[in-house]
């Protein structure tokens, strides 16, 4: 009996080799050897012919892209745990499943937020610049580079799903006092396990916070969700850290208010126009306002290769008949 037709699976990014490996073993895989985004045009080619397309936070899989789709097409298994890169409406309206990799770059997602609320304010990557370039240090003198202690401070987190939670867990160790926001509050155990204080009023909670942690999803709902108003409601002392996504703030107002001294500083992982970065941020972080990092937030071998086997999984029981384990619904979103 002849053996089954192996599903066109087309990756639209470089992925670790051992998932490249697996993947060549059950599909017939296309790979993007060059590992540079894929032009609207490239993706709209990639779905005239693949039945399973593998595509990043990078690639924007818009109702121009599905309008070209072929019939064939009937999964997109996006690497990665948003899909605010994906139309999941018009997908599932054209009788395509959608699926994601939750789970598993909670933890790494979590010291990524940790590290940037201990960098902020205790001026981490100022104090790494001094040594490293022509500037002179003239040793420990009692009030240089004095930052903030972050220890009894309040953290304030936006989004208390794996990842804020996970954020919580670490902020405990280290001190801090957890408040948090969230579309509906989580069970009475996790509050007691966190000692968390729930605000149903994201404004009252901003204006009362020392540090506030954005680890919720990017969404059509959350779409600047920090407007220039709920940004203003921040006290001057105060630093906010964003490892979830640039487009939930404000980055303008974020901008204009870090540049009057109005909010202390920030730790940003991700930005509004990626991979395009605010010339006004980057002269902030030259200054020592913020720290800047470019999307690292997830960027471990364990986590990538984790990702890889979710998707092999995903499209592996989708193409047994099944529903796979991490479809995506847009109720959800």
């Amino acid at each position: 009996m002849p053996k089954a037709k192996k599903p066109l699976v087309v990756v639209t990014r470089k992925l670790p080799d051992s998932v490249e490996l697996r993947m060549r073993e059950l599909f017939e895989a296309r790979f993007n050897a060059d590992d540079k985004p894929m032009s609207q045009a490239q993706l709209a080619e990639a779905v005239k012919t693949a039945d399973v397309l593998v595509p990043t936070v990078t690639d924007r899989i818009d109702n121009g892209v599905l309008a070209k789709a072929g019939e064939q097409l009937k999964l997109i298994a996006n690497f990665g745990n948003g899909v605010d890169n994906i139309d999941v409406a018009t997908a599932i309206q054209r009788g395509i499943t959608v699926t994601n990799t939750p789970g598993v770059l909670t933890e790494d997602t979590a010291d990524m937020t940790m590290a940037l609320i201990l960098a902020v304010p205790r001026r981490l990557a100022e104090g790494s610049v001094i040594l490293t370039t022509d500037k002179d240090w003239g040793g420990w003198t009692p009030t240089w580079m004095l930052g903030h202690r972050i220890w009894g401070k309040r953290l304030g987190i936006i989004g208390m799903g794996r990842i804020g939670q996970a954020v919580a867990r670490r902020a405990r160790a280290f001190g801090l006092q957890i408040h948090y926001h969230n579309r509906r509050r989580v069970a009475p155990k996790t509050e007691e396990e966190l000692d968390a204080t729930y605000w149903e009023s994201l404004d009252q909670m901003l204006a009362r916070m020392d540090i506030i942690s954005i680890n919720c999803p990017h969404t059509p709902g959350t779409y600047h969700l920090l407007s220039a108003r709920r940004l203003k409601l921040i006290r001057p002392e105060a630093y906010i850290v964003n490892t979830a996504r640039g487009e939930v703030i404000d980055e303008n107002a974020l901008t204009r208010l870090l540049e009057a001294g109005e909010i202390a500083g920030a730790g940003l992982d991700v930005f509004e126009h990626e991979p395009a970065v605010n010339p006004k941020l980057v002269k902030l972080a030259r200054a020592g306002k913020v720290v800047l990092l470019p999307h690292m937030g997830s960027a471990t071998v364990e986590g990538r290769v984790d990702m890889g086997e979710k998707v092999i999984i995903n499209i592996k029981t989708f193409m047994d008949g099944h529903k796979p384990p991490d479809r995506v619904l847009p109720s959800m979103l």
